[in-house]
C-alpha cells in the first residue's frame, strides 16, 4: 500500500449503516447493531482512518427492550450528531417484522464514551433510519422514512419532514413529505440525512434496498422544508451497474463529513463478496472522497467514481489510536467491547471473577436454533480467512450438556462445535443448522475430562472444525463446512456471521459450567 493511501474497509466486518459527525478535531461514528448487546458501538478517530472503540450507546438492559427479536431485527441504523455541548444518537428499534413496529427514539450524552441516556421514544414516528438536523436558527428537525399505505408499487417509500421540540424531542407542527419516492421512481428509499452548504438544504438518501440494487441520491432546497430539487445525475454513489461478485458490491446508505482542513468524506456501506455474490462478513463501513463540484451537487472525488479497495489520505495528521487486540485472554474485570450477546444478558450468564483469567459462561436451557437470548458471548468475523482457537475447560455431568464454539448467522443458520456426553463417553460434535433442521455433521471420541482446545479456521474450501489435547495439537472432526450457511444472503439477513462462545443445557435446569481461559483470533486474509 502506498504511504500516501489507506485501505478500505474502515471497519471490517458487520459495521453497516455508518453515521458520523466532527467535533473540532476529533471524529466520531456509529454504527447498527440489530439484536447484538451491547448496542450501536461508538468509534473515534482524529484521522478519519484509524478508528478505536470507546462505548456503547446502548449498554444497559433497562435501556431498551429487545422483546426477543429475531436477528435482523433490533437497533437499525443509528445517526450522531453533536450540538451545543450535547451528542445525540436517533435510532429506529424495529420489532414483529421488518415492516410492522418501528420505533424511534434518541439518547444523549456530554461524553460519547458514555454513559448515554435512557432512550426518549418520539411520539408518531413511524419509518425507519431517522436522523436529525441542526440548523442555522437551532431549530432541531427530524427526517425519517415511511411507508406510502397504499402503497402504488412494491418499495414504494417517502422521505418526511418534523421539527422536534427541543425540550421534550417530541413533534411540533405538522410533518411534511419532501421526497416521495414515486418521483424518481425509488425502491424502499431511506437513510436520509441533511446538511447546509453554500447556501443550499441537501438531502441524502438510499435507495433501491440494501442488497443488489443499494446506491446513494441527493436532492437540494433553499429552504429546509421546501420543494427538494432532485440531483439530474443521480444516483451519487452506486456499484449496481457492476457485476455482483465485484471485489466491492452493495454500495449505499452513506453520510458525510467535513474536516477542519475543508476536505469533504463519505462514510457508507458496502460488502466484499465472494463465489456466487456471497458474503459472510456482513455489510462493513468504507470511506471515499467526495467534493462539492461546480453544479453544486456532491460527487465522488477519485478517478473512476466507484468506492476503491485503496484511495489518498485525508489530510490530518496520523493519529495513533490505542493498541487493540483481536484475542482475549480475559484477565479484566470487564469484558472487551468486541464481545456480545444476543439480546441484552441477564447478570447470571457469565463471570469474569469466580475464576480470576477464565471467562466462566454458564449454561443455560436456551438453544442456538431458537430466537432467544441463549449463552453465547461472540464477536464478528472479520476476515474472509481466519483462525480461532479456545481453550476450555468443561466437564459435561448429563446427556444434555454441551459447550465449545459456534458460528452463527442466526437461529436458523449456523454450526455449532461442541463437547458433550453420550452414553458415559465424551464427544466433540459438529453440528449444521440449515433453515432449522440440524444435522450432526460428525463426532469424535474423546479421551480427556477436562481441558480441551477447540479449533476453527475457514478459506475458500470452507469452514474447518479441530480438536487438539494442547494447543499446538489440531485433529481435524470435520472439514469444508459449507461457507453459504453463514452467507447474509441466504439467511436474507442484514448481519454478519458471529464467532464465540456457547454452552446449553438444551432446556433443562443446570448449574454447570465452562470456563474459557481464552480465545485467540488471528486473521490471515482481507
Amino acid at each position: 500500500m502506498n504511504a500516501a493511501t489507506f485501505k478500505n474497509p474502515l471497519l471490517s466486518g458487520f459495521y453497516p449503516d455508518p453515521s458520523v459527525c466532527r467535533v473540532n478535531d476529533d471524529y466520531y461514528m456509529v454504527t447498527s447493531s440489530f439484536v447484538y448487546f451491547p448496542g450501536i458501538p461508538v468509534f473515534h478517530s482524529k484521522d478519519l482512518i484509524h478508528w478505536e472503540q470507546i462505548g456503547h450507546g446502548i449498554s444497559r438492559p433497562e435501556q431498551l427492550d429487545y422483546k426477543n427479536c429475531e436477528t435482523s431485527l433490533g437497533l437499525w441504523a443509528p445517526s450522531i450528531r453533536y450540538h451545543d455541548g450535547t451528542f445525540y444518537i436517533i435510532n429506529t428499534f424495529v420489532s414483529g417484522g421488518r415492516e410492522a413496529y418501528r420505533d424511534n427514539y434518541i439518547i444523549t450524552a456530554k461524553d460519547p464514551a458514555g454513559p448515554w441516556s435512557d432512550p426518549c421514544f418520539i411520539k408518531g414516528a413511524d419509518g425507519i433510519d431517522s436522523s436529525l438536523f441542526f440548523d442555522q436558527d437551532d431549530r432541531m428537525w427530524y427526517t425519517g422514512n415511511f411507508i406510502f399505505e397504499p402503497g402504488h408499487y412494491e418499495g414504494h417509500h417517502g422521505i418526511y419532514l418534523c421539527e422536534l421540540d427541543k425540550e421534550t424531542f417530541q413533534f411540533k407542527g405538522k410533518r411534511k413529505v419532501i421526497w416521495d419516492g414515486e418521483k424518481t421512481r425509488s425502491k424502499w428509499i431511506e437513510a436520509p440525512h441533511i446538511y447546509f452548504e453554500n447556501g443550499w438544504y441537501y438531502l441524502m438518501v438510499a435507495e433501491g434496498g440494501t442488497f443488489t440494487n443499494h446506491c446513494v441520491m441527493m436532492a437540494r432546497c433553499r429552504t429546509v422544508d421546501g420543494d427538494y430539487e432532485i440531483c439530474p445525475r443521480n444516483p451519487i454513489v452506486t456499484h449496481r451497474h457492476l457485476s455482483l461478485e465485484h471485489e466491492i458490491s452493495v454500495t449505499g446508505h452513506a453520510d458525510i463529513v467535513q474536516t477542519q482542513k475543508g476536505e469533504w468524506w463519505m462514510v457508507l456501506l458496502a460488502v466484499r463478496p465472494y463465489q456466487n455474490a456471497h458474503f459472510n462478513l456482513g455489510r462493513e463501513t468504507f470511506m471515499i472522497p467526495v467534493i462539492w463540484d461546480s453544479d453544486g451537487w456532491l460527487r465522488v472525488d477519485n478517478s473512476n467514481g466507484l468506492v476503491n479497495k485503496e484511495e489518498r489520505l485525508p489530510d490530518l495528521p496520523c493519529y495513533q489510536t490505542t493498541p487493540t487486540f483481536y484475542s482475549d485472554n480475559f484477565e479484566s474485570a470487564r469484558l472487551g467491547f468486541q464481545w456480545n450477546s444476543i439480546h441484552p444478558y441477564l447478570s447470571n450468564l457469565f463471570s469474569l471473577t469466580e475464576r480470576p483469567g477464565c471467562l466462566r459462561l454458564y449454561l443455560k436451557p436456551e438453544v442456538m436454533h431458537e430466537i432467544c437470548t441463549p449463552a453465547f458471548l461472540g464477536r464478528r468475523q472479520q476476515h474472509k480467512i481466519f483462525r480461532m482457537q479456545a481453550a476450555m475447560d468443561f466437564t459435561p455431568e448429563t446427556d444434555y450438556e454441551e459447550a465449545g464454539l459456534a458460528l452463527i448467522q442466526d437461529d436458523r443458520y449456523h454450526y455449532t462445535f461442541t463437547v458433550c456426553r453420550k452414553n458415559d463417553f465424551l464427544y466433540a460434535q459438529v453440528r449444521e443448522c440449515r433453515n432449522h433442521v440440524i444435522t450432526l455433521l460428525a463426532e469424535t471420541k474423546l479421551n480427556c475430562n477436562g481441558r480441551i482446545y477447540l479449533t476453527v479456521t475457514t478459506n475458500k474450501q470452507g469452514y474447518h472444525f479441530y480438536y487438539g489435547y494442547d494447543d499446538q495439537t489440531m485433529i481435524p472432526v470435520y472439514l469444508h463446512g459449507n461457507p453459504e450457511i453463514l452467507s447474509s444472503i441466504t439467511n436474507e439477513g442484514f448481519t454478519g456471521t458471529y464467532l464465540g462462545m456457547y454452552a446449553t443445557s438444551n432446556g433443562q435446569t443446570s448449574d454447570n459450567f465452562a470456563d474459557f481461559d481464552w480465545v485467540i483470533y488471528e486473521g490471515l486474509s482481507e
